[in-house]
């Protein structure tokens, strides 16, 4: 029978505890989820700052009506691209509809001629999120994977290389480990090999740095950064941030870019104003971090083991894709709902509970999941 691998692939996925499901929420903030008319504590939230907990007022158009392009790039798109590029000291920004889209296109488009590519090659970590990696893949460039955070073993890679063109490409913040990258080690090693820097900080920006603006505080600014809206934000959307060259390069190839329809002026609109009550969070961050640092403290103690994170992703690996979900759960019937992460979304035998935790929790909704987790692991 025809299609007959669609069943023996859902078979495995079932046999190996790695099918995925949907779940459908009634409502969800920050801090709280229903399901099924069920109320738990939500610490799978990347609301970190409880932005989009926060109403929204105005009068929207709902649709761009055409590709950027043609007549969909409006003023509000423009305004936003400008406020962006005013706050991180960038030259040109171009937005995108979501994150995924904005990594992957990106780097599709950047090394998208077969001559180019020959020519090229791009660093990636190890633990880059899946549209990097994928974005990697479908480019003309060679793609060449260093361990994780490992600067000796990146050294060692662009020392081997002989190209011309060269992208080191990691996240300011992972995703699922929650560590930050050595950026100013990634720019020290770009800028002896004469390689460009790109940082996806889509976990970084509204959290990390004296004003939350992410990786570019640190004192390192990427050569291509990119940010994106339903993080820290609390929105949807995301935005490449460069050079006036760069963006001209992008307008001129990025296929996703020139053949979809704009984002909505909508979504432009509202996440202008997030970015500025992102801008005006400090006491937001200033809570997100005591609690992060309540939280390693409790799980030391009760001898939890998390990973080297003090962001707010805080995983805690158990190992087992089955015991994970089991474990998962076990908390949901003590009112904790988080999330399961198993492979292919990290590397075998490194399933986990990945804990987000957001300014909207309480100090008691942390020490309430710790008791639990205790009685769990």
């Amino acid at each position: 029978m025809a299609f007959e691998f669609i069943d023996q692939a859902l078979e495995d996925k079932a046999r190996d505890a790695l099918q995925r499901r949907r779940t459908c929420i009634d409502k969800v903030s920050a801090r709280h989820i229903q399901v099924d008319g069920q109320q738990y504590l939500n610490f799978a939230s990347n609301d970190y700052l409880a932005l989009g907990d926060q109403a929204i007022s105005g009068d929207f158009v709902a649709g761009s009506k055409s590709s950027a392009l043609v007549t969909g790039y409006q003023r509000t798109h423009r305004l936003l691209e400008a406020k962006l590029c005013e706050l991180l000291g960038y030259e040109r920004a171009m937005l995108f509809a979501s994150g995924f889209g904005a990594n992957f296109s990106v780097l599709s488009t950047l090394f998208h001629d077969n001559k180019a590519g020959q020519d090229s090659a791009m660093f990636q970590d190890k633990l880059n999120h899946a549209s990097l990696i994928d974005g990697g893949l479908n480019s003309s460039a060679k793609l060449v994977r260093f361990n994780h955070n490992d600067m000796g073993h990146l050294r060692a890679r662009l020392e081997k290389t002989r190209v011309q063109n060269k992208l080191i490409v990691s996240e300011g913040i992972f995703s699922m480990d929650g560590d930050g990258a050595p950026l100013h080690e990634l720019k020290s090693l770009a800028d002896t090999h004469s390689a460009w820097l790109m940082i996806d900080d889509a976990h970084s920006f509204g959290v990390c740095g004296e004003n939350g603006l992410g990786s570019v505080e640190s004192g390192v600014r990427p050569d291509i950064l990119v940010i994106t809206f339903g993080k820290a934000m609390g929105c949807q959307g995301a935005a490449v941030l460069s050079s006036k060259r760069v963006i001209d390069y992008m307008v001129q190839f990025n296929r996703e870019y020139t053949y979809s329809t704009a984002m909505s002026p909508a979504l432009a609109k509202i996440a202008s104003t997030q970015l500025s009550r992102l801008c005006d969070s400090g006491s937001a961050r200033e809570v997100l971090h005591r609690h992060i640092t309540h939280f390693k403290a409790l799980c030391r103690d009760a001898g939890i083991p998390v990973q080297a994170s003090n962001s707010a992703i805080q995983p805690i690996v158990l190992g087992d894709a089955q015991s994970t979900l089991n474990a998962q759960q076990s908390l949901a019937q003590k009112g904790i709902w988080l999330t399961a992460i198993r492979p292919p979304t990290v590397p075998h035998n490194t399933a986990r509970l990945r804990v987000t935790l957001t300014a909207a929790h309480q100090q008691a909704d942390i020490e309430y999941l710790v008791e639990c987790l205790k009685e769990v692991i």
